[in-house]
């Protein structure tokens, strides 16, 4: 039993992580409709600018490597390059396709996700970086001494980050006056754009946040794995997190996240053995498509009927 909670617990934080990414998913279709195939690669971007930034800061500015000068200022920068991308994304990719079919619009954010790859390591460059966000990766003493469940301090971490972001965002976007616009945005364009609600302004504030969003996931998945071209595919384990919570739900994909990091962890151990092990790359993918069968919208999507 007592492995059995390690294994639950660590599914659960990394499910956090999992529904960090789907948020950025999330938000962009609410407003726009458009699934942005490319918020992997803004992960990507995001993660390897600052990095990168924090590379050339201490000689552009005499400071001392590593110092929280550096972080910071290398953090703001890094931000400010996201929002940037994000505004011009909207700009200059979604609103000239605006009315467009929506196959437009996903193909175009394919093409932008090799864009964005492209730049990124054309500026920095295209080698493995190593990112310390100064939280060792080590079990918490006091809760191993007491229940002897082993829970890595980096994990909790990222997931009370990720949840505190997530949590915070869901609420802005509930309570607030450009959550409200943003929800109106979402059922129909043109009835906001009737009552004055101005279209391109909340998709340049979507697109932004989407930016932020992939700035700091970029941040902790940088830190866990490394800073690398694999970091475009943690956009495809948010796949199976929206089918399950929902494209248009930010509670979907908090909820989402969860189901789908706990399955991935408790099937590769309990599961795993019978069939030869390595089920964890695919099981997420296996239990959304099981899902479609049952429930497509999601758990916290909106149900649609078509009348004919």
């Amino acid at each position: 039993m007592q492995f059995f909670f390690e294994v639950l617990i660590g599914g659960l934080l990394s499910g956090v992580l999992y529904s960090l990414v789907a948020l950025g998913f999330v938000l962009i279709y609410k407003a726009s409709g458009v699934f942005n195939f490319a918020q992997g690669a803004m992960v990507f971007f995001a993660a390897l600018t600052f990095v990168g930034f924090q590379e050339v800061l201490p000689g552009w500015l005499g400071l001392e490597p590593g110092s929280a000068v550096v972080f910071w200022l290398a953090f703001v920068l890094a931000l400010a390059s996201m929002v940037v991308l994000g505004l011009l994304t909207e700009r200059v990719v979604l609103r000239p396709l605006v009315n467009q079919p929506h196959i437009t619009l996903f193909m175009a954010t394919i093409g932008l996700t090799f864009l964005v790859e492209g730049i990124a390591q054309g500026i920095w460059g295209a080698n493995v970086r190593g990112l310390d966000l100064g939280i060792v990766d080590e079990p918490i003493e006091w809760l191993m001494d007491r229940s002897g469940i082993l829970v890595s301090k980096f994990d909790l971490f990222a997931a009370a980050a990720a949840g505190v972001l997530v949590t915070s965002l869901a609420l802005f976007f509930q309570y607030t006056r450009i959550g409200r616009a943003l929800r109106a945005v979402a059922d129909d364009h043109q009835a906001a754009l009737s009552i004055g609600i101005p279209l391109q302004h909340i998709w340049g504030i979507v697109w932004g946040v989407a930016g932020f969003v992939a700035l700091v996931a970029g941040m902790i998945w940088g830190a866990r794995n490394g800073v690398q071209f694999a970091l475009t595919f943690t956009a495809l384990k948010a796949l199976p997190v929206l089918i399950l919570g929902g494209f248009t739900s930010v509670p979907g994909a908090i909820v989402g996240g969860l189901i789908i990091g706990a399955s991935e962890k408790l099937a590769e151990v309990y599961i795993g053995p019978m069939v030869g092990g390595g089920i964890e790359s695919w099981f997420p993918y296996m239990l959304a498509l099981a899902f479609l069968l049952v429930r497509p919208e999601g758990l916290f999507g909106e149900r649609h009927i078509d009348r004919v």
